[in-house]
């Protein structure tokens, strides 16, 4: 017998378009089981510090508001990792915040790493929890999109355009630095839909070399411009990392690649100008695309109907085009999904004259 009367939602890890239509989904999908949403404000620190934060969410707080067109999180997210003290220590404190919060189960909207801190944390408190996947990176496992990923290749393409333009009137080769940190999904998708001349991702290694013969292949046909899209993720030509810059919990802080190969490879050729454009955060924001607000809406209203079933520690996906769900151990268990170098979109890329790298 479900005995649910009242969950937590909350979205954990960098923010992206949709977050706010997949709150939505679940709040209105709960309400419709009678149960009561709790909103937990900036991720876990709303239940594992005290006072607690959070709000009892309602259909009013979004059908009635433009929220679900809007790209952010309308709880606020944590995007800094554990502080630096025992995970037994932190999920201590979370169990004590269920407890006093009255939470009988969580809906967690985060990339894979998010879900596996979560999913630990709610092991000692016998709280429920069912997984929604979002990242701009497309990187969680198993399920072929995440919420948020389709945006961003939106904005990213966009962007590739407009920089075409400009390009093509002073006669440059534009350089366009691309989110997406080990894995090259944004970078690849957004090249291919913007027909870039070359897309470098992390997954492939590449030459300098083989950068030029492509600008000299561009420039022979005539054309005196290009775009090289590049993944943030992407190290050197002999595969160093660009920065060694950490953050609070040792993560790389990635950026800076555009501009060592605007410096590489003008030090080797000089029949195009090189201009480096890091489009950075706004890649995270800009109106939710339909496909977004699509997959938000089918993922929260199965995460409901996952909680009525009675299931626990399960990620909802997409896959074949259908909603499904797997076990989240699973999910932690297959780890961070690159670019299938033999995939489609790589052989697209190739069989379209596109330089992707030696392979």
């Amino acid at each position: 017998m479900n005995t649910i009367k009242r969950i937590g939602v909350l979205t954990s890890g960098g923010d992206c378009a949709g977050l706010n239509a997949a709150i939505s989904a679940v709040v209105e999908a709960a309400s419709k089981k009678g149960w009561e949403v709790y909103g937990i404000h900036d991720g876990t620190e709303g239940i594992t510090e005290k006072p607690h934060r959070y709000e009892v969410l309602t259909v009013s707080n979004f059908s009635d508001s433009p929220w679900p067109r809007l790209s952010g999180s309308y709880l606020g997210s944590l995007n800094k990792g554990m502080r630096i003290e025992s995970l037994e220590e932190v999920s201590k404190r979370f169990t004590i915040g269920v407890k006093e919060l009255g939470l009988d189960a969580i809906v967690v909207i985060g990339g894979d790493g998010s879900m596996n801190i979560v999913s630990n944390m709610c092991k000692g408190s016998m709280v429920k929890i069912i997984g929604i996947p979002k990242t701009i990176d497309n990187d969680t496992p198993i399920t072929e999109f995440s919420i948020g990923f389709q945006t961003a290749v939106q904005y990213c393409t966009s962007s590739i355009d407009s920089l075409e333009l400009t390009a093509r009137s002073h006669k440059r080769a534009m350089i366009v630095e691309i989110m997406g940190r080990d894995a090259g999904h944004l970078a690849l998708h957004s090249a291919l839909a913007g027909n870039a001349d070359i897309c470098l991702i992390p997954e492939i290694p590449y030459t300098i070399d083989g950068i030029i013969n492509k600008l000299k292949e561009v420039k022979k046909r005539g054309r005196n411009h290009a775009i090289i899209a590049v993944s943030e993720g992407l190290k050197t030509e002999s595969g160093s990392p660009v920065t060694s810059n950490k953050n609070m919990v040792g993560e790389t802080i990635y950026g800076g690649i555009g501009q060592y190969l605007c410096g590489e490879i003008s030090k080797r050729y000089n029949d195009f100008q090189f201009r480096v454009t890091t489009l950075g955060h706004l890649q995270r924001s800009g109106v939710p695309v339909a496909f977004d607000r699509l997959l938000a809406s089918l993922f929260g209203a199965k995460a409901i109907e996952l909680l009525a079933e009675g299931q626990d520690n399960k990620m909802v996906i997409w896959r074949n085009g259908e909603v499904s769900y797997v076990d989240l151990p699973e999910v932690v268990k297959t780890g961070t999904t690159l670019v299938d170098v033999n995939g489609k979109y790589v052989k697209a890329a190739k069989d379209l004259g596109m330089y992707i790298g030696e392979i």
